[in-house]
């Protein structure tokens, strides 16, 4: 998974508008490195508002209903006020997401229907979770190419005073140590453009509250649910598969602080995070400290194990560390702790109900 913020300086001087603190310029969604300065231009002329240093910016999240949305607007919510982050995604909403704080349709390949909403909410800060993840994306790879790259690169501004701001944030499908397409296109941008972007690849997240979505890391959050409720554990990956892993609220947590960074810390215009990395075994071995009943087999998927060998065992995040002050809280027992802990009381309250 990556998170691309993407910080806009150049742009306003080369498309020849007084800059304003604002949401003022906002850049046309990336389809390609063929688009042109004169749609830069053309998009930014659509919008025109003006803040203060107080003002809170205004937030939107597509592919809200994934692993990541849902906590990351509650964070950005209790630091913002609840009306200023917008949950969108293509499906319906959980009644107690709908009750949360506003939620809206919003189809990330649809640019114009994206455009709309950012003008009509006078949304700031873009944040774009709309991914399909590696699994799924072997069984569909027409969709996730589609989503994965065609729409690469959504904007948003991000405006702190005095300077008006440009961010793009959206999930990578693989938490590869290659340079994706997507974050080529960035770098295009920041060189043709003057753009500040900053990109942040994320490790497996564990979640108690949301359903994996089809990662090749799906076993690392299935286990826990299946631990509590059966005793009983199918794993599709060998027993001896080491990955990164990292709890969601490390994750969240990582990522406001990213995009509250100074500009002048940041050194790398990409970064890593990692929190931890383990085996299926050594996960099963931590969880049975406390259920010590579970049963784990095996039965190995050949496309997520060839997938899951083809990542790295760990991301090297020492420069994020150094630079912005990144540290994560849940280490493997912390991890396990905490996701039996949530995933029982889940349980109880569901029962009494």
């Amino acid at each position: 998974m990556m998170l691309v913020v993407q910080w806009l300086r150049g742009a306003v001087k080369h498309a020849g508008i007084r800059p304003l603190c604002g949401v003022e310029q906002l850049i046309s969604a990336v389809r390609g490195v063929s688009s042109s300065s004169q749609q830069l231009s053309e998009f930014g002329r659509t919008l025109t508002s003006s803040c203060t240093d107080g003002d809170h910016p205004k937030v939107l999240i597509t592919g809200g209903l994934g692993q990541l949305g849902v906590g990351l607007a509650k964070l950005l919510r209790e630091r913002f006020g609840k009306n200023n982050v917008i949950l969108s995604d293509i499906r319906k909403p959980p009644n107690h997401v709908y009750h949360d704080g506003p939620f809206i349709f919003s189809d990330i390949l649809d640019f114009k229907n994206l455009r709309e909403i950012v003008v009509n909410n006078n949304i700031s800060w873009l944040v774009h979770y709309s991914a399909v993840l590696s699994a799924v994306g072997e069984d569909n790879v027409a969709l996730a190419k589609e989503v994965n790259i065609t729409a690469r690169s959504v904007p948003s501004v991000r405006p702190p005073p005095g300077t008006p701001h440009l961010s793009c944030v959206y999930r990578d499908h693989a938490p590869s140590m290659a340079c994706p397409r997507s974050m080529q296109s960035s770098w295009y941008y920041h060189h043709r453009f003057g753009l500040d972007f900053r990109c942040l690849r994320y490790p497996g997240i564990i979640s108690a509250d949301s359903q994996p979505g089809g990662g090749t890391t799906d076993y690392a959050v299935q286990i826990f649910h299946a631990a509590v409720k059966t005793g009983h554990f199918e794993c599709n990956l060998s027993n001896n598969t080491r990955l990164p892993m990292m709890y969601i609220d490390d994750c969240v947590r990582a990522t406001v602080d990213f995009l509250e960074a100074p500009a002048d810390t940041l050194i790398s215009r990409t970064y890593n995070i990692n929190a931890m990395s383990f085996t299926p075994q050594e996960l099963t071995q931590e969880i049975k400290k406390v259920l010590p009943d579970l049963k784990v087999t095996y039965n190995v998927d050949p496309v997520r194990q060839a997938i899951a060998d083809s990542w790295p065992m760990a991301l090297e995040d020492s420069a994020a560390r150094r630079d912005w002050g990144w540290k994560h809280e849940y280490d493997l027992p912390e991890l396990v702790q905490t996701m039996l802990s949530h995933i029982t009381l889940g349980n109880q309250l569901a029962q009494a109900n």
